[in-house]
Formats: structure tokens, sequence, C-alpha cells
């Protein structure tokens, strides 16, 4: 993770990075628009699993264990979550996340066709994964083929700059039968594209699965599920035979420490999953369970629990958790194009503000130490502008393609609805 000072980002038509380096090594470009900015400019976050929709469900059963919260709680009022209800969660989210500099988000819920157009009407970058469940009046073939038809018919990737990918989001490993695992292998290999699933997050689903196939990514690797692109959410219960299975395969996890905590469903084996090589992102889960969408909380939370967890404070760094947030979240999503400022990649880029307290001691101090209070003390607070394929969708904290207040009233009309009893 280089800090460079009095440097450019040249970003060219089509929204992708052209240049990246210091000011005076910076190519001529003759008449061009320029943006002179005072502070921080540094990649956009990935948000490595979330279900942004729920902020529609936000601060309901706060105080439960997963499987009550989702038995008795969510999955009752997300039955009764119209199409409409998830579009203005999504919006609200989209809005909520470029204000603490989230550009990319990889979605797992219902309703797809309404999270992707709240995405593309905010401006946010996405990786919307349908969600299927084999439950009464869910039926996981239909689901399945929809999503075959959708990729067949849009390709993987649409939208301006890309923004829009197209994914598969079995649920879990407990909510399917295998052949549903097995088919969801066969059509994302045939396309190429990312299967988005829980894994391992409680440890019941660890025990029940352990018990009949060796454990959930044994099962996963039995159904096909790792011979193609595949996102572990949570990956909390692994023993080292798994982890290596992962590695192996090259699997990507996707970290949520603030909501498996708030759950109580367990502390993921972050260094061992590093140690490994096994690409890991940050998640905030959804903004139901963890419940906001703030991937500077998640960054602060990991770092501490893998230093509690291992009893030494160098476990992981704020550069280290810097790159979670950036360059190893895409990794974990298969995506080369994003996570980083350089030539060729999307322009995704999140301006921090310096004239708070946070940044007392100036900019002008060693590396460790900006990155030290960029991470422990300034965090989302400190985001200013956020630009998302070049064009600059969040100015001075608001955004810029859609009216604030409108998605707030949406939000909470249809927070109303889902909540009647």
């Amino acid at each position: 993770m280089s800090v460079l000072r009095d440097a450019v980002v040249d970003v060219d038509a089509t929204g992708r990075v052209a240049y990246c380096g210091p000011a005076a090594d910076a190519p001529g470009t003759g008449q061009v628009a320029e943006t002179r900015l005072t502070g921080i400019l540094m990649p956009g976050l990935v948000n490595s699993h979330a279900h942004s929709a729920m902020t529609v469900l936000r601060g309901m059963g706060g105080d439960l264990p997963l499987g009550s919260w989702l038995n008795d709680v969510i999955w009752p009022a997300e039955a009764r979550m119209r199409p409409s209800d998830a579009g203005a969660g999504m919006r609200l989210g989209c809005i909520e996340m470029l204000q603490s500099g989230i550009t990319t988000s990889a979605e797992m819920y219902f309703h797809p066709e309404e999270l992707v157009a709240a995405a593309l009407e905010v401006g946010s970058r996405v990786l919307i994964a349908p969600a299927y469940l084999d439950v009464p009046g869910a039926r996981w073939r239909d689901a399945l083929a929809s999503i075959d038809k959708w990729i067949d018919s849009d390709g993987l990737r649409f939208g301006p700059a890309d923004l829009v990918e197209i994914c598969y989001g079995p649920h879990s490993a407990y909510m399917l039968p295998r052949e549903a695992l097995e088919a969801t292998a066969e059509s994302a290999r045939a396309r190429g594209a990312l299967v988005h699933i829980h894994v391992a997050e409680s440890r019941a689903e660890d025990q029940d699965v352990r018990s009949a196939y060796g454990s959930v990514p044994e099962l996963l690797d039995k159904t096909g599920l790792l011979d193609g692109r595949l996102l572990a959410a949570h990956a909390v219960h692994l023993s080292p035979r798994d982890i290596q299975l992962f590695s192996r395969a090259g699997i990507g996890v996707a970290h949520c420490p603030g909501s498996n905590a708030k759950l109580a469903s367990g502390t993921a084996r972050l260094t061992e999953l590093r140690t490994a090589a096994v690409p890991v992102g940050l998640g905030t889960d959804g903004p139901a369970s963890n419940d906001d969408l703030d991937l500077w909380e998640e960054m602060r939370l990991a770092a501490m629990f893998a230093r509690l967890s291992d009893e030494d404070a160098m476990a992981l760094t704020a550069r280290d958790t810097l790159l979670m947030a950036t360059r190893e979240g895409a990794a974990a999503l298969g995506r080369r194009d994003i996570g980083t400022l350089e030539p060729g990649k999307w322009a995704d880029m999140v301006h921090i503000g310096v004239d708070g307290p946070q940044f007392s001691a100036g900019l002008d101090v060693p590396d460790t130490r900006l990155l030290s209070t960029l991470v422990w003390a300034a965090g989302s607070r400190a985001v200013s502008d956020v630009w998302v394929g070049g064009e600059r969708v969040l100015a001075q904290c608001e955004p810029v393609r859609t009216d604030r207040a409108a998605a707030q009233h949406a939000a909470a009309a249809a927070a109303r609805h889902v909540t009647a009893a």
C-alpha cells in the first residue's frame, strides 16, 4: 500500500484510471477538467458481504441469537416485503455506504431487479446475488433458472462503468438440498459467474453439516462449488483442513466481525486464513444484524478480535485492515478491475477530509502513523467525496444523483409495512 504525497490521479473518458503517481511525473493532458483536493485520496472500499436492503428491518430482534433472529423475526418480516420495499431499503443502503466510502458491495437478497435499479440510481457498484432457499413457497429451481436467463440475456456485467455484476446466491448448505448446490455449481461454472453463499456461520450449522459430510467446505467441494468462483460469507467455524481446502481452491472469504459478534456466532480464524493465502475481504453483513453499513468499524473490529485471539498486538495492522477493505476484498470477489488506484482499473475513489481533530498531527508524518490515524481515529466520519467509475456520486457527504431525504422517507414507509403485525 503505497502512500504518495503531492500526487495525481488521471481518469480517462471511460471512467478508468489512466495515471496514478507523483504530480511531477504526470503526463501532459492538455485542456482537461481538474479537481484539486486537500487531504487523502484512496481506493473505494469493498464491502464483500451485505444485505443492504435490510435497512428497512434495522433494529428488529436485536438481542436474539442467530437462529431465533432469522426464524422468528427476520424471515416473517421478509415474507411481507414487497419489491418496492426492497428497492427503498437498497437505495438508502447505497447512500449510507457511499457516505462511509464504500463504492462496491456484494449483495445477497431477494427482489434483485429492484436492487439493481436502486444501485444504478445512486451510482454504486454492486455484485447482485439473488438469494434462494428451499422453504415452502420458494422454488430454488425457478430462481436458478431465472439467474441463468438473466446472465444469458444481459451478460455477467452491465450498466455504465460495468456497475452491476450478476451472481448466484444459494443461501447456505443448510437451507438447500445437495442437488441445488450441484446445479448451482454447474450453472455458475458454465457462465464464469461468482457464487455467493453463507458458510459455517453458526456452530449449529457446522455441527449438522460436519456430521453428514465432514464439514461445510467439504460439502461444497463434493458438489463442485469449489471448482469455480466462490465467495464464502462468514466462514467462522473452519478446521485447519477446511482452511487448506479453501486455500488450494482459491476461494474468497468475507469476514464479518461485527455481525458475528453481535449474534454471538463466533470469531473467524482470520490470521490462519490470511497465513494460508486465502483472499479475505471485510463485510458488514446486513444492517439488521450489524446494524450499520460502516466498513471502517469492521476494520477496527477485525484488528481487535485478531489481536485478542492471537494475544498479539501485531496480528493485524492498520495497513493490513485497509488492504482487506480494498485490494483483498476485491480479490475475494474475484475482481481485478477494482480495489486499487492503478492504470486500467475503475476510478472508484474516496476523498478523506483532514481538517478534523483526528488529523491534528497533520499529514507530514511517517506512513505508518498516517495509516494508523486513518483506521483507528478517522474512519467514516472523515469521508467527504466519492467517485465511482470516475463519476462523483457523493459531494461534501451528500449523494449527488438522488435525494437523501426522499430516500429516507421511502425507506421509513417500507419499514412500517414490513414490520406491521
